[in-house]
């Protein structure tokens, strides 16, 4: 099942639904399509419409304040664009970089993507110890960010303007 994105009326990022969901908020007319998959359409005894890839809500909707994204090791690999953060290679492992027997935390700027032969090697040593350097600074990314790139928008410069300016900068 496909994840659809979800708009505010003001273009912020809010959350992700199911494709189902997605065309009964359209259908319902509580939202209307910004972009809709290329090859996809809904078709229905009544109803033929494009199966919809970004919705944008039709009334705005105050959303409380989300200082941070949750971490998760699938958002390490996303966010890592699954590439090992010793060697470059595809990524299928997450890495602590001050590890949990030194008392290191699940936490976005302590994690990064890594191949399983490097986190091997690495074992329960800093990068330092291992004389294993990192390729890039683990970073946390805001809440939208997150999202995006969870659904696949793995280059945030790429993504239409309307919604890039926000996000992206």
């Amino acid at each position: 099942m496909r994840d659809t994105l979800v708009l505010n009326a003001s273009f912020e990022p809010l959350s992700t639904v199911t494709l189902n969901r997605a065309v009964v908020l359209v259908l319902q007319d509580k939202a209307v399509v910004e972009q809709a998959h290329p090859e996809l359409r809904m078709r229905g005894a009544e109803v033929d419409i494009p199966a919809p890839r970004v919705i944008r809500l039709c009334r705005y909707v105050r959303v409380p304040f989300r200082r941070q994204a949750p971490w998760s090791r699938r958002g390490v690999l996303v966010r890592d664009r699954h590439r090992c953060a010793y060697c470059g290679k595809r990524a299928t492992t997450v890495d602590h970089v001050v590890p949990r027997a030194q008392g290191g935390a699940d936490s976005w700027l302590n994690t990064v993507a890594s191949c399983a032969e490097d986190n091997h090697r690495k074992a329960d040593r800093t990068p330092e110890q291992a004389g294993m350097p990192l390729l890039q600074k683990p970073f946390e990314p805001s809440p939208q960010d997150a999202m995006l790139l969870a659904m696949g928008a793995e280059d945030l410069a790429a993504l239409p303007e309307w919604l890039a300016g926000d996000v992206a900068a």
